[in-house]
């Protein structure tokens, strides 16, 4: 899987932008506050239809314009694609393959898959589920697009029974609607289950490994799947997780009434890690918390390898300035095969990183 060239306009503070990638190893130099990350995010965001650093598409457009426009061409599964985004304030985007407008971004799925590790990934070992939640969201959209489907619709039901639960004291005939909510809930949150449990257990075999590696066999790194209690086996069918989910549901009815909030289903599940068997969140140190990280993103790298059999563009920004000398080797060791991204502002850096292209970007421009 690789992106040959990339076009922007008016994409954060790239005015335009046209570039040619190396299918190997292209390394992005340059100060900081130049624009190297919203490179890397650009590349993302053409996998996934997301941004890990923006919540709204209206915040990666540039100051003082009403549009921006992505493009890549991609070669992937023996084809070439050309992928296109469209983002205009206060419109919905547009997304494009081979000139065919897209419906969802879920049809993104299995087309561009990239794997990104940024330092704000350090939030995936300390902050609270969501971060976590959202790493696997992440991944398993790419593979999986009835997870995509299935995690936009939750979504939306989750937004609709918020304000029944909302406003339901004020106007009581929105309960009539409430059970008709939770059973499409729980049969689109089985879906959600199903396939966190089957991911997370192949991250269980692939990270701990990564993890062993980087730490040089002195730590071991261990993931726990914490979703619904009534679920005593996530990995079943759907159609059988169902009635665990809308048992928790009933029982759980009452206090979602009292509390005006959703407090049953997969919205609230976490990605359980431990380093050599207690929390990684409690206890990890920063060196500790870093290699973890990291250890699951390579490890979520070695799982689309082998259900793709192509590896995914790994986009690693500014991943090395916080490692020590044996970490960065192991690091640099352990990204060859597939095409990477990774920036830093010490050119002497890319020379150890093998051959591929370097480019050095100024205030959102190549030089």
């Amino acid at each position: 899987m690789i992106v040959r060239a990339i076009e922007l306009d008016f994409w954060r503070n790239y005015l335009h932008l046209e570039a040619s990638f190396s299918p190997t190893v292209n390394v992005i130099c340059g100060d900081n506050a130049q624009g190297k990350t919203n490179l890397l995010e650009a590349v993302a965001y053409l996998s996934t239809a997301s941004s890990h650093r923006a919540r709204y598409d209206r915040e990666l457009i540039q100051f003082g314009v009403d549009h921006a426009f992505l493009k890549a061409e991609v070669f992937s599964r023996q084809r070439d694609f050309t992928l296109e985004a469209r983002l205009h304030r206060g419109q919905r985007r547009q997304l494009w393959s081979n000139g065919v407008k897209l419906r969802t971004a879920g049809e993104l799925s299995g087309i561009l898959t990239t794997v990104l590790f940024c330092p704000e990934d350090l939030n995936l070992i300390r902050a609270g589920a969501a971060e976590r939640r959202r790493f696997l969201d992440e991944c398993i959209c790419q593979l999986r697009p009835r997870y995509a489907a299935a995690l936009a619709e939750y979504r939306r039901l989750y937004e609709q029974k918020t304000r029944i639960l909302r406003d339901w004291p004020d106007h009581p005939s929105l309960l009539d609607a409430l059970d008709d909510f939770n059973l499409r809930m729980a049969q689109t949150g089985a879906i959600l289950i199903h396939y966190r449990a089957h991911f997370i257990r192949k991250l269980a075999e692939y990270a701990p490994a990564v993890h062993r590696d980087f730490s040089g066999g002195r730590e071991e790194l261990s993931l726990r799947y914490e979703t619904v209690k009534t679920v005593a086996h996530p990995e079943d069918p759907p159609k059988v997780l169902l009635p665990a989910l809308l048992e928790h549901q009933e029982t759980h009815r009452q206090a979602e009434l009292d509390a005006r909030q959703c407090l049953s289903g997969p919205h609230k599940d976490d990605l359980a890690v431990e380093l050599d068997g207690v929390s990684a969140k409690q206890f990890a140190s920063q060196g500790q918390t870093r290699t973890a990280a990291l250890s699951l993103k390579l490890g979520a790298r070695e799982i689309f390898f082998h259900d793709t059999g192509e590896w995914p563009v790994l986009l690693l920004d500014d991943v090395l300035s916080e490692l020590d000398q044996r970490r960065q080797d192991f690091v640099l060791s352990r990204i060859s095969g597939g095409q990477v991204f990774i920036t830093c502002c010490e050119e002497e850096k890319a020379e150890r990183l093998g051959d591929g292209r370097a480019f050095r970007i100024r205030e959102g421009a190549l030089v």
